[in-house]
């Protein structure tokens, strides 16, 4: 049954094809919206074609002229000549007007792929960013006694071509016309289309002028045979400035063969943030492809600006960006070994350089060094830390002390610094950025060092112990000083500390303070929250007031028999010891702080008036 319908059902013939229409206002309404960041694009396509035909028909000839020429008229025209491989009338059909079409994957023109600096075949299509109507005059090398041919194009999408006599364009190449769009006519001007081919093509191979001024400026900066390195570097510094705007510290050679990498990175005279994304310039072919390259070089050398050529690395569809592939991260692993070997080679013969170095971009050679070995070996007797000793190496600080100590923050280190001095125990702040992870990395470069996180009962340990029978005579403040401050999960205990006019130490440590966060949150949240926190409740060892013995004020004060009064007192001077620490004060601290000070206020004004 089935069968049988299936051979009675009408048989349905496609359609004859059809072909896509293309809205050619639209399309570069879209390129110059979305794919080209700047009308000034239209630029760099015509030195690219104009390029790419120089070399095609070198190619082929080798002692063929190579010249590019562009003439701005001055009322919204330019000129472009070049001594190219031309095109025929077959030629102009097939490439000039059917878009995505390019002429780098003609026949014959594959085996020199590799020369051109084009490869998506939009050619002229960008011109009409800025312009109204092209003009193509061109005469092809490839096959002689082929007649010149001209390409005309509106930006409606229409075009004509017709065949023009010899003496319309007596040598091989081409000739490109434009008109500039309404409103666009500033894109054409003579200083802007100076500007922007310089930019462009300052390291391109041939010679290119603007009426008969250079545009190349060839070799390459960093290629340029110096008379010498002081003239190398005075030269690569005006180089920075031009094309940068700032004086480099010093400059690294980026000549990588086997990645068909070379230029230079400048390296910045001033402190950028490691968020910060540094940029970069990179010329390809000799054409300049960005000048914001943002993958170029690891992300711990954003102290460098770079400027570089290249004829490995893949262009985005617009050329304007990198495309990230393997080559691309093979040759920023390779950069990044440069300004690696740099700085070690600063390190083994210019101590100076180094120091003034680090005293700007410490901080990007931490951000290398905890991430490789080799880098904190060397760099160990030069990167500066904050310690209880002052400001060392660790290399140095690890050789005065058997334990190198350290912090998570810098209010843990600003709070224990100035005891942990005066009792011999060395202290290194590990608050600033990568500074921890460093500290911990240290065995690993420094075999037998002992590294450990400072916390409350080391501190303690090292506190001298008060004679029993002084703290007996004390016993009665301590308990109201005990009861006072057990609202705010705090111990209180008497040691004997210098220096002397530290009345009294707040001492934490991080599991104690993510303890007290939780609560807080628990008390804060709704039900199925508060549910959720408290089954998180750890066993946290509570934070500790530790008064110094030795102190004047800790004497008069522990004499107290008043238990309001010395409640107040305890109460102050947690609010003191939290402050001396630099610590962010919770709602319950402040709302203590405050209380004390009132109490305290109230004392001092009730005990006037009863003078009186």
């Amino acid at each position: 049954m089935d069968s049988q319908n299936s051979q009675s059902s009408p048989a349905f013939e496609p359609s004859p094809p059809h072909t896509f229409q293309v809205d050619l206002r639209g399309l570069v309404d879209l390129l110059s919206q979305h794919l080209y960041s700047s009308p000034k694009v239209y630029l760099r396509e015509l030195l690219q074609n104009a390029v790419d035909a120089v070399t095609a028909r070198r190619a082929e000839e080798p002692g063929a002229p190579a010249r590019v020429r562009l003439f701005p008229d001055g009322r919204g025209g330019l000129r472009v000549e070049d001594s190219g491989i031309g095109l025929t009338e077959a030629d102009v059909h097939t490439l000039l007007a059917t878009i995505g079409r390019s002429s780098k994957r003609a026949e014959g023109l594959e085996e020199t792929r590799s020369g051109f600096l084009g490869r998506f075949g939009i050619g002229l299509l960008a011109c009409f960013v800025v312009a109204e109507r092209i003009r193509v005059v061109s005469r092809s090398a490839r096959t002689p006694g082929a007649p010149p041919v001209e390409w005309t194009a509106a930006d409606d999408g229409s075009y004509t071509v017709r065949v023009l006599p010899e003496a319309a364009h007596p040598e091989p190449g081409t000739t490109v016309h434009l008109v500039a769009r309404p409103g666009a006519g500033e894109w054409l001007a003579p200083a802007r289309v100076r500007t922007l081919a310089r930019d462009f093509g300052s390291l391109l191979p041939y010679d290119v002028r603007v009426d008969d001024e250079p545009v190349t400026d060839l070799p390459a900066p960093w290629d340029r045979p110096w008379p010498g390195p002081v003239e190398r570097r005075a030269g690569l510094e005006a180089h920075c400035r031009e094309l940068f705007g700032f004086t480099p510290l010093d400059a690294i050679p980026l000549d990588v063969p086997l990645a068909g990498v070379r230029g230079v990175a400048y390296v910045l005279p001033s402190a950028v943030s490691p968020a910060q994304r540094a940029t970069h310039r990179v010329h390809l072919k000799g054409m300049l492809l960005t000048e914001r390259a943002e993958q170029l070089l690891p992300d711990w050398a954003f102290f460098v600006r770079c400027v570089l050529d290249t004829d490995t690395l893949r262009p985005t569809a617009s050329r304007e960006a990198l495309y990230e592939d393997e080559t691309l991260a093979g040759v920023r692993e390779t950069l990044g070994e440069r300004v690696r070997d740099w700085l070690t080679g600063l390190a083994a013969g210019d101590p100076e350089r180094l120091s003034a170095f680090l005293a700007v971009h410490h901080l990007g050679v931490r951000a290398l060094a905890r991430h490789d070995t080799e880098m904190l070996r060397v760099m160990l007797p030069w990167l500066p830390f904050e310690t209880s000793d002052g400001e060392l190496s660790l290399e140095e600080f690890a050789r005065r002390h058997p334990v190198v100590h350290f912090t998570r923050s810098v209010e843990e280190f600003r709070q224990v610094a100035p005891i942990a001095a005066a009792q011999g125990v060395g202290v290194v702040n590990g608050g600033y950025t990568y500074d921890s992870e460093l500290v911990e990395a240290l065995p690993s470069v420094r075999p037998g060092t002992v590294v450990a996180e400072l916390d409350a009962d080391t501190v303690t340990a090292h506190l001298d112990s008060v004679d029993p029978a002084a703290e007996l005579a004390l016993s009665g403040f301590l308990a109201a000083a005990r009861a006072a401050l057990d609202p705010l999960d705090c111990d209180v205990v008497l040691r004997a500390f210098h220096p002397v006019s530290v009345p009294a130490l707040h001492l934490d440590d991080r599991s104690a303070r993510h303890e007290r966060a939780r609560a807080e949150a628990e008390e804060r949240a709704d039900d199925l929250w508060a549910g959720i926190l408290g089954s998180l409740r750890g066993t946290a060892p509570r934070a500790r007031l530790v008064l110094n013995h030795l102190n004047p004020l800790i004497r008069r004060v522990g004499s107290l028999t008043d238990p309001e009064l010395t409640g107040t007192a305890a109460e102050a001077l947690y609010g003191q010891a939290l402050l001396l620490a630099h610590r962010p004060l919770r709602p319950a601290d402040s709302a203590l702080v405050n209380r004390a000070f009132a109490g305290l206020l109230d004392r001092a004004t009730l005990g006037e008036g009863e003078g009186r």
